[in-house]
């Protein structure tokens, strides 16, 4: 359906256009979709950042997510621990392992400087495609928590119910194909190149140049 996370992009930015000019801030979930991020905020004039959330594994199928942590800690669930059949010991443990994840990535990707501050501005939230939309949702409520004007996810592909779940979280949703079945959120790219924290670094670096 698309020929790679920079086509993608390119039609993600051009529904966006709207906000061209009002210098939205524009976070990427790491690491494939920082560099769709980067390409909308360069084509809208806007800011980058990066969203950083981690969900959380079921046990003994990591892959399988029961949930999601952001980066302050906070832990959002799929339902309740009963209903999922876990136990709090088990969550606790899976929070603090994503969470130093997380730490470590922010003191990698940011290390001179704080996450940029949402309060007030347009903020879009991008990722290149949502299984279940549970890391994004966590996403989203983090950045709501900080007080944004306008809260928008973007992304290529999702399934309509994860889509609209995501609705119930932002002012507005672009989300260029929802297709019925969904498979994996790489079955819809030719390209699906797994992206380096390095060149995830190097493109926040050009930004925050780009700021001074």
């Amino acid at each position: 359906m698309f020929r790679d996370r920079e086509e993608a992009a390119r039609l993600l930015a051009a529904k966006l256009s709207k906000y061209r000019g009002s210098r939205p801030l524009v976070l990427g979930s790491p690491r494939g979709a920082v560099v769709m991020a980067a390409i909308i905020a360069d084509r809208l004039g806007g800011d980058l950042d990066v969203a950083l959330v981690r969900k959380l594994g079921a046990p003994g199928q990591p892959e399988l997510a029961v949930g999601a942590v952001d980066e302050t800690g906070r832990v959002t669930l799929d339902g309740t621990p009963d209903e999922l059949g876990l136990d709090a010991a088990y969550v606790e443990r899976e929070r603090e392992r994503q969470a130093a994840v997380l730490r470590s990535r922010r003191a990698r990707y940011t290390p001179a400087r704080a996450p940029v501050d949402p309060s007030g501005r347009t903020v879009i939230v991008v990722d290149d495609g949502i299984a279940t939309g549970a890391t994004l949702a966590a996403a989203l409520r983090l950045v709501r928590s900080r007080g944004p004007a306008r809260l928008v996810a973007a992304a290529a592909v999702a399934p309509p119910p994860a889509a609209a779940r995501l609705a119930r979280e932002a002012d507005e949703v672009v989300v260029l194909a929802t297709p019925e079945p969904f498979v994996a959120v790489g079955a819809f790219f030719d390209d699906f190149r797994q992206v380096s924290d390095d060149e995830v670094v190097e493109l926040l670096e050009r930004f925050g140049s780009d700021e001074g």
